[in-house]
């Protein structure tokens, strides 16, 4: 099997948690404490730094000691890029089924731009 594939799974299967893809679109607007993560996203610290530990051994955020503090980034900004992908094909999906009012809701998601898609010809 080609490694590259493992290591996607391996980042895919990290990302596939509601809360680590909230901790994602925060850190999507700069890097941040664990407390103040914490309380930003309204979660037990000790639950934040878990996630936070799970992203950094699958290579999803970096770290580094600031005195008392931990402060957390994301390791790459194309990251964010690849979850806003993922959303806009999930709304186009909803939209076909016509399900897009009873499903989505507004939220952090959107305020990130994703590439443009090319449409079938």
């Amino acid at each position: 099997m080609d490694e590259i594939c493992v290591m996607q799974a391996t980042v895919l299967k990290t990302l596939a948690n509601p809360r680590r893809l909230e901790i994602i679109h925060r850190l999507a607007e700069g890097p941040c404490e664990v407390g103040r993560l914490a309380e930003e996203l309204g979660v037990p610290q000790p639950s934040v730094s878990q996630h936070l530990a799970v992203m950094r051994s699958a290579g999803i955020v970096e770290a580094a000691r600031e005195g008392r503090e931990v402060r957390y980034w994301l390791a790459d900004p194309d990251i964010i890029r690849a979850c806003d992908i993922m959303h806009s094909v999930l709304m186009r999906r909803l939209t076909r089924l016509g399900m897009l009012g009873v499903a989505a809701t507004p939220g952090p998601i959107a305020t990130h731009e994703a590439p443009p898609i090319p449409q079938p010809v």
